[in-house]
């Protein structure tokens, strides 16, 4: 027997055989055969005793202190009961609600609620989403891999390497070419990934030409195996720029060694307002700005993510009608994490000596101004024509909507960000929704809950389904019916 209950909307079901008493489930396009005691090819839909019933039950937000919510006084009144002004206490999410497939059928929960006096409405579904992806964000000064690079998983294409943005690498997996462009793997691989990175689960990703790395959101990547615990404070411009004045008088030269731009002190303007004083130093690379040099060593798991080892690789001979011995120099990494101090002897040759105190505490003060190392995962998906007709006969009147911000959408009561043009694209952060909030289709295709909410009256100007809707009291005393502390950021506004 199936212990889960339905959701609490009707489902066709179609009787196959009186021998075997299998149904036929209709909540996705596989339209699986299901026997007594036994689970959909999703896990998500069973049949328990010839009924469809739903594994997982309905999720709802409670923002009240008896399901664990944080409030935070902003009145030390003794009257004031804990409400927070303009806030609604309970949030009806997608979440365990179904979906609205074969396509014609309004969306399986249309609640209506008071909030400030106002009659709001809230529609939701599970969206089925072919036309979806992550966009990872990851904190590291490592060489991940080359700018489009294919990304795999599990030896399979799930997507590809993007841009470099200030510390963090960018890789772009899934869509809609990667779970049905491909071979059945590769699509049934970029589901199961794309499922795992949503639902915050650590996946392992290769990258060709470059590095194994360990993703999981909210949490430091692996690197190679090795776990990042920083983000870079800068690039090495930045660096010099921050910390010129902490290191004046201390040391005659400080070279912070980066892949992308690496600072030289005594050129770059902050040592010139400074007065700091030619050293004769020479650096390899192509010159910038002063004090500015690119490609300095190729990208790499080394030094400010080069490929190399050794600091002084980067450096040519001294110009010895500037340098003299005894100059001192700091070689630093952008992170802090690869640091050495260095005199020049008789010969103007860098020797490594010990470090000064008042030295080693400006590399203290730059790993301290470095932020955790973290892993982001944004769920992004086009909520298409079959999704907007659970909410309206006329799709489009929903989509203008959102556009006039009327319709405020969420995905499991989290905010989101929808992009600007046609069509309902958007993202959220995955750390930002209750835990299991992503399903599967084996079509393949990933389970997305997804929420529009409005005034009623606008919902009823836009052709909405009015006779479907009901009120908040009846979702939230169903056996079927899981509450859970709303602990994301309220639906519609920035975290």
């Amino acid at each position: 027997m199936i212990t889960a209950l339905s959701a609490g909307f009707d489902m066709v079901m179609e009787i196959t055989s009186a021998a075997t008493d299998k149904i036929r489930c209709d909540a996705c396009p596989v339209m699986c055969y299901i026997k007594p005691g036994a689970a959909g090819a999703c896990d998500r839909y069973a049949n328990d005793d010839g009924k469809l019933v739903r594994v997982d039950p309905h999720i709802i937000l409670e923002r009240t202190v008896s399901h664990g919510g944080k409030l935070v006084p902003f009145s030390r009144s003794e009257d004031w009961d804990g409400k927070l002004v303009h806030e609604p206490s309970t949030f009806v999410t997608a979440i365990g609600a179904g979906t609205t497939y074969p396509d014609y059928k309004p969306a399986p929960f249309i609640v209506s609620s008071e909030v400030d006096g106002v009659d709001m409405v809230t529609v939701v579904t599970e969206g089925i989403f072919s036309y979806c992806g992550v966009k990872v964000k990851i904190d590291t000064d490592r060489y991940l891999g080359p700018e489009t690079a294919t990304v795999r998983a599990q030896g399979e294409a799930v997507g590809h390497v993007t841009t470099s943005e200030y510390g963090s690498q960018m890789l772009s997996l899934g869509g809609v070419h990667h779970l049905t462009g491909g071979s059945k793997k590769e699509g049934r691989v970029t589901c199961d990934t794309l499922m795992d990175l949503a639902n915050c689960k650590a996946v392992e990703l290769t990258i060709d030409g470059g590095a194994s790395v360990v993703v999981q959101a909210g949490q430091p990547p692996i690197v190679n195996g090795v776990k990042e615990e920083r983000m870079r404070v800068g690039c090495g411009s930045a660096t010099i720029g921050m910390f010129a004045k902490q290191w004046h008088g201390k040391v005659d030269e400080v070279v912070v060694v980066d892949d992308h731009i690496t600072g030289v002190l005594s050129e770059h303007q902050a040592g010139k307002l400074l007065d700091i004083a030619d050293t004769g130093i020479k650096m390899k690379g192509r010159r910038s700005t002063p004090g500015r040099y690119f490609q300095v060593a190729d990208p790499g798991t080394g030094w400010g993510g080069t490929n190399i080892s050794d600091p002084l690789a980067i450096l040519g001979p001294f110009d010895p009608k500037e340098a003299k011995p005894g100059l001192s120099m700091l070689m630093v990494s952008t992170t802090g994490e690869h640091s050495s101090y260095y005199v020049l002897d008789e010969a103007l040759k860098p020797v490594e000596t010990e470090m000064p105190a008042d030295l080693k505490f400006s590399v203290e003060r730059i790993q301290e101004n470095c932020e955790p190392a973290l892993c982001t995962v944004l769920f992004m998906a086009g909520a298409g024509g079959s999704l907007r007709a659970g909410v309206t006969d006329n799709p489009v009147r929903l989509t203008r909507s959102v556009k006039d911000a009327l319709t405020r959408v969420t995905s499991g009561g989290a905010a989101v960000y929808v992009w600007p043009g046609g069509g309902i694209t958007y993202m959220v952060d995955v750390t930002q929704m209750p835990a299991g909030a992503f399903g599967y289709v084996p079509t393949p295709a990933l389970v997305a809950p997804i929420e529009f909410t409005m005034k009623l009256s606008d919902y009823a100007a836009l052709g909405g389904h009015m006779d479907y809707v009901k009120p908040l009291s009846e979702v939230r005393g169903g056996d079927d019916v899981r509450q859970l502390p709303w602990q994301s950021p309220i639906p519609g506004r920035r975290a």
